[in-house]
């Protein structure tokens, strides 16, 4: 990578925790939210690491995002859990819901973990992982800001709405699937803008609906869906669970993740947690006996994979992040003055 610097995890971490703390983020939420930045980038998911920080942080002296945030969360049934993020980060938020989900499903069998009034919640698979690494399975749902149109139509109206599962194995790490409903999470795309790059074809439209390789473009217009007509409904049902259900704001009514203009985006979250319980065993044995057979076929691979080989690099290498994001860093450490 050109013009990139190598930062240790322990060294990008502490950075990180530092300037949101310079700029009134509350120790409590700073070290998760620095914990889940720095978890992206090393997992290769740069749209949800380093290129968040100045957007986070300009959210946070904007008002926007509740450094101060307090997190309640309280049971509306023996086995479903509603926390309240109170605008400020998903983060911290979203270690409380599945705490307290993960649990309830250890005794209950199972538990739904509901999150609203929260903000931008990166890659999911470090969310459903906390729960594979607990022996349980994990699914997670999340709305975000309008990204994606109703097929057919060219004016966006569900987010990119990502959807991620975890399962727990016998002698590996967790099997963890993670996709965006956009052909690619549109982190992405305002990665490609800030680091000065065009996009390829295929993954937006612009405001007339035309393909567009131009990062501003595709931000301004609409991201592509996987799978066409498929991809959308997909995008609803997500939209359904994160927001009827759990109580986030509609996309289509959500202010952006990226700018520190307008209120709070107030999104959604949901997850799912299922113990095998006495099944586990046999549940466990079964799941290594597919994902053999699909590692034995020639040229297979495991989802998560590339995940996993790119966060072993980083903790043997450090991670290589694009200079002007560590650039940033003196001016994100002085407050602004109001």
């Amino acid at each position: 990578m050109e013009n990139a610097v190598r930062i240790s995890i322990a060294d990008a971490q502490e950075l990180i925790v530092s300037l949101l703390q310079a700029n009134g983020v509350s120790d409590d939420c700073a070290v998760p939210v620095a914990a889940a930045l720095v978890a992206a980038e090393a997992e290769g998911q740069v749209g949800h690491g380093f290129s968040r920080l100045d957007d986070y942080i300009a959210q946070v002296r904007s008002g926007k995002i509740n450094a101060q945030a307090k997190i309640t969360s309280r049971l509306t049934s023996q086995t479903s859990v509603l926390t309240n993020a109170d605008c400020g980060f998903a983060y911290p938020a979203l270690d409380r819901a599945i705490e307290w989900g993960a649990k309830i499903a250890k005794t209950q069998g199972t538990s739904t973990m509901s999150v609203f009034n929260s903000h931008h919640c990166g890659a999911l698979s470090l969310q459903v992982e906390k729960l594979a690494q607990q022996g349980l399975v994990g699914i997670m749902m999340a709305n975000a800001p309008k990204a994606i149109a109703p097929w057919g139509a060219k004016v966006p109206v569900f987010g990119t709405n990502p959807i991620a599962f975890a399962a727990p194995r016998k002698n590996n790490a967790p099997l963890v699937i993670d996709l965006s409903l956009s052909k690619v999470a549109r982190g992405k795309v305002m990665h490609a803008k800030k680091t000065g790059r065009q996009i390829p074809e295929g993954w937006a439209l612009n405001r007339a609906g035309q393909p567009t390789t131009t990062a501003q473009d595709a931000l301004d217009g609409s991201m592509l869906p996987i799978g066409g007509a498929k991809g959308t409904s997909l995008a609803l049902m997500v939209e359904i669970m994160a927001t009827a259900f759990a109580g986030g704001m509609f996309s289509k009514d959500a202010s952006s993740f990226f700018t520190p203009d307008d209120s709070a985006p107030r999104v959604g979250q949901f997850l799912i947690a299922i113990n095998p319980g006495q099944h586990a065993g046999p549940f466990l044995d079964r799941l290594e006996e597919l994902l053999d057979h699909i590692t034995q076929l020639d040229g297979a691979r495991l989802p998560g994979e590339r995940r996993l080989e790119c966060r072993q690099n980083a903790r043997e290498r450090g991670l290589l992040v694009p200079s002007q994001y560590l650039r940033s860093a003196e001016s994100l450490a002085t407050p602004s003055v109001p």
